[in-house]
């Protein structure tokens, strides 16, 4: 174990601290405040400065994350809300879009509002405004490692339709600077069915501003969304700007393990997000950059978020067979130093 810049073993550390809450912890909560008034809630500490809360109520999301007091995830206009006010057709998921340090959209659809085979879909589903259930909070020791672990099971299920379970676990440690999310979701019904996941890893001031660079593996090839999108915008934010229209971009990484970094280095602090090419078929970025809807959402995902008619269309559907069992593994963690190692 590492903490404040020296090495330590269990007995070391412990002989220093009466309970290591004082350090680092996972408090569990509810909060009570207007539309979020319910929503169950799980602060974790690693000790290293970095700290984020889970929203068990909201599908075992992330919400708030910040290193050293500086904010790291953003957080929407719509702050969080109860699953209560979900409002499920056309774009109404935005009424209730925290955004967070990840909000994960799916099981069966994401992306643009459609109607896909006479089934009328709305924005980028249902999975964040479901309660999970099973939830435990597990703070341990593993030789010198003490490991904190949140885990939860959140079912999308409908009477004559689907019947699926994401099972996740939230993974850090004492003196961590990240945070690892494992989902392994399983079919435990009697149909195939769409499979369709995205996450939404959502990042805003003071991380987020003119001076920001986004850096990824040589070789990535970016294609902007729209026609009339320049490409190399994807590697240029402004200031916060009036009428500013949303811009998405889909980049293509050649490795297998996909490392992308946002960085400040005015402040010297940027977030990365981790993952695997053969778990993650499409990686796109969100850039936003209007007067109060200011972030940049990194989203790694098993399919483009154009709507799931489109996706049926282009031959990409992906689907999860009765019994089958799909992992998804996805690690997010902060950023002091420059990482020259990544070229621009």
């Amino acid at each position: 174990m590492e903490l404040y810049g020296k090495k330590m073993s269990r007995v070391e550390f412990t002989k220093y601290v009466g309970d290591i809450s004082q350090i680092a912890d996972a408090r569990e909560s509810i909060l009570s405040s207007g539309k979020a008034d319910g929503v169950r809630a799980v602060d974790v500490r690693t000790g290293s400065g970095f700290q984020f809360t889970v929203l068990p109520t909201r599908g075992m999301d992330i919400a708030w994350a910040e290193y050293k007091g500086q904010a790291v995830s953003f957080i929407g206009k719509a702050g969080v809300t109860h699953p209560a006010y979900f409002e499920k057709d056309g774009l109404s998921f935005l009424r209730g879009f925290f955004c967070g340090l990840v909000t994960t959209c799916g099981l069966t659809y994401f992306g643009a509002p459609c109607t896909d085979e006479g089934q009328e879909l709305g924005l980028h589903g249902r999975i964040s405004n479901i309660p999970a259930q099973n939830v435990c909070v597990k703070k341990y020791w593993e030789g010198d490692e003490y490991i904190i672990k949140i885990s939860g099971q959140v079912t999308e299920s409908s009477v004559f339709g689907e019947n699926l379970v994401l099972t996740r676990e939230i993974e850090t440690k004492l003196g961590a600077k990240s945070v690892k999310i494992t989902d392994t979701v399983e079919n435990i019904g009697f149909d195939q069915q769409p499979l369709m996941i995205l996450y939404h890893c959502n990042f805003g001031y003071p991380i987020v501003n003119e001076n920001t660079v986004l850096i990824e593996p040589e070789g990535t090839v970016v294609q902007a969304r729209d026609s009339e999108g320049v490409v190399e915008k994807c590697f240029e934010f402004q200031k916060p700007t009036h009428g500013y229209q949303e811009q998405v971009f889909y980049h293509n990484v050649p490795a297998d393990k996909v490392k992308a970094v946002l960085y400040n280095p005015e402040i010297r602090l940027g977030a990365y997000v981790a993952f695997h090419k053969n778990q993650f078929s499409h990686f796109g970025e969100w850039k936003m950059m209007g007067e109060g809807d200011y972030v940049v959402g990194l989203e790694p995902s098993n399919a483009i978020p154009e709507g799931r008619d489109v996706v049926r269309a282009r031959g990409e559907l992906e689907f999860i067979q009765p019994g089958e069992k799909r992992k998804f593994e996805l690690e997010i963690g902060i950023v002091e130093d420059f990482p020259t190692d990544m070229p621009v």
